[in-house]
């Protein structure tokens, strides 16, 4: 038995983080979504997604799977009724399918349940961070023991605090009493680094010197984190390494905030921030605080002012003078001008370079695919 994790109607109001990747491949809290699933059930995971992003992923097995939205977030009660799922049977809501085990259009027995969450909106990511990295630390740290903490730290509640093997802290200051910390396998500390919990370092991340970090806060795989950060999601091999502040935001893989780079996170008016859906073109209510979505591969200058509530798109390479918009496409090039998709392909080559990494050619026709898009 497998589950298979499928994209529901609604992914597109997830652009422009699911512009490159599954709705499965979000991050929030210390895993992706199909990581936790994974943790949570034991069980092998399957992607279905639509389908110039399929190439991403294994061929799904032709025996009896358990398929579940990938926007829900279930609790332990929907967690053991989805696993308990027989063949054709299935769990809805008012929204639709949850999960059903078998083929769709033999489903002929479905439960009827309320008050699911479900993943509707970027911003809910960086939102609901606290509570779910809250939860992922209790699931991965279970019956298990952590590294010894140097003594050269500064620490404030280590029952909270979780180092991974190869995991490297020194000379900082980890404060667990507003939250659990969460140091993956070989992940670096560095001199000087002030954290506030919640807050996960995935494997091979790291924290620059002097870094001023609150929760909830979480830095990818291979990401990098520095300056002044609250409740943000850096996901991986992406790079916020200097001096600068980033506040309720999510920033997608293999992109870099050059040095000064600083959003805003809340209105001068103190009023509601509103976001662009970019699958309607509409500007939604995002809350009292809301900085910026940033897609995958795109990259600001240094000194980059961004205004409350921007959604940035895909390897856009943005610069300008004063405050940037709140809306920049993807593939720009500064403000008023396109990145030549070829241009743009060596340049996020190069990048992935730094981190021993190449461009493959699924990830080449998938930009291709948004490129194209645009037009």
């Amino acid at each position: 038995m497998q589950i298979v994790l499928f994209d529901n109607a609604a992914r597109n109001n997830l652009f422009p983080l699911t512009a490159t990747k599954a709705l499965a491949d979000l991050r929030c809290g210390i895993v992706t979504i199909k990581e936790r699933w994974a943790l949570q059930t034991g069980l092998p995971v399957f992607v279905q997604t639509t389908a110039y992003l399929q190439p991403l992923y294994k061929a799904i097995p032709t025996d009896e799977s358990i398929y579940v939205d990938a926007a829900v977030f279930a609790d332990d009660t929907l967690m053991n009724q989805i696993l308990a799922l027989q063949t054709n049977e299935s769990i809805e809501d008012e929204h639709g399918w949850i999960a059903y085990r078998g083929e769709v259009d033999k489903a002929n027995k479905a439960y009827k349940v309320d008050n699911v969450k479900r993943l509707t909106r970027c911003w809910q990511l960086f939102q609901w961070n606290d509570e779910v990295l809250r939860k992922d630390f209790a699931l991965i740290t279970k019956g298990r023991v952590s590294q010894p903490i140097s003594s050269t730290n500064y620490i404030v509640k280590p029952e909270d605090i979780f180092i991974e093997e190869g995991a490297r802290v020194e000379c900082a200051a980890l404060n667990a009493s507003t939250g659990p910390i969460y140091i993956g396998k070989n992940a670096e500390v560095l001199e000087g680094a002030v954290i506030r919990g919640p807050f996960a370092l995935c494997e091979n991340g790291l924290v620059k010197m002097g870094a001023k970090i609150y929760g909830a806060t979480t830095v990818g795989v291979k990401a990098m984190a520095g300056g002044e950060i609250k409740n943000a999601i850096i996901n991986n091999y992406s790079n916020k390494a200097h001096d600068g502040y980033l506040g309720d935001s999510v920033i997608g893989e293999w992109c870099n905030l050059g040095a000064g780079t600083t959003n805003s996170n809340v209105k001068n008016t103190a009023g509601i921030v509103k976001m662009l859906n970019a699958a309607t073109d509409n500007f939604e209510e995002a809350g009292l605080k809301a900085g910026v979505i940033m897609g995958d591969y795109s990259r600001t200058a240094i000194n980059s002012s961004i205004n409350t509530g921007t959604v940035i798109g895909v390897a856009a390479n943005v610069f300008g003078e004063l405050l940037l918009p709140k809306v920049i496409d993807s593939f720009s090039w500064g403000l008023n001008h396109q990145y030549e998709f070829e241009k743009a392909m060596r340049d996020i080559n190069n990048w992935k370079q730094f981190k021993h990494k190449q461009l493959t050619d699924v990830e080449r026709n998938i930009l291709k695919y948004i490129f194209d898009d645009l037009h």
